[in-house]
């Protein structure tokens, strides 16, 4: 099962209802939104203006979780890694646990009107990512897979929701 948790404010309903169904759709595994959100706060660094992703990784794992289970931490912060600017996602390679935000894969944050469409078709793909990552998956050299490596929006967008028929073979081992 994939355990969706909010992590602070700005996540509204809509959104992760509509992820739920997408990653369910796309997974074909059973997918639930929690109640319970995580603060962030904790995780941010003043400096950079930014909350450190790795500490909201270590923070997820505080909610309990049936074995198996993956966790996907979703936020509308801005997330970081110290060797990046920023990062849409994390997550622990062949771990349980990932997390995506919405920060940069809205619209509105390039100055564009708001589409929400567009921001679920962003953030289905994004999770995806991180949930293959906590699957064993690493980065795949085909363009249009999901699990190719992403720095742009403007490649998330030309990317595929699903992964490519090898690393698709290779997520459920």
């Amino acid at each position: 099962m994939i355990r969706i948790v909010p992590v602070g404010l700005g996540v509204g309903e809509p959104v992760l209802d509509g992820l739920a169904a997408d990653l369910a759709r796309l997974l074909r595994i059973s997918c639930h939104v929690e109640a319970a959100a995580i603060d962030p706060d904790p995780a941010f660094d003043p400096v950079r203006g930014q909350y450190h992703a790795t500490s909201l990784l270590r923070d997820l794992g505080k909610v309990p979780a049936a074995n198996g289970d993956r966790l996907l931490g979703v936020t509308a912060v801005d997330l970081f890694v110290p060797i990046f600017t920023f990062v849409f996602g994390e997550a622990q390679v062949g771990g349980h646990r990932a997390i995506v935000s919405l920060h940069r894969l809205r619209e509105e944050f390039y100055g564009l009107p708001g589409n929400y469409p567009l921001l679920r078709e962003r953030l289905a793909k994004e999770a995806m990512h991180e949930l293959g990552h906590t699957f064993g998956l690493r980065h795949c050299a085909r363009w249009d897979c999901v699990m190719s490596s992403t720095h742009s929006v403007d490649r998330l967008d030309s990317k595929n929701a699903a992964p490519c028929p090898r690393c698709a073979s290779r997520m459920f081992e």
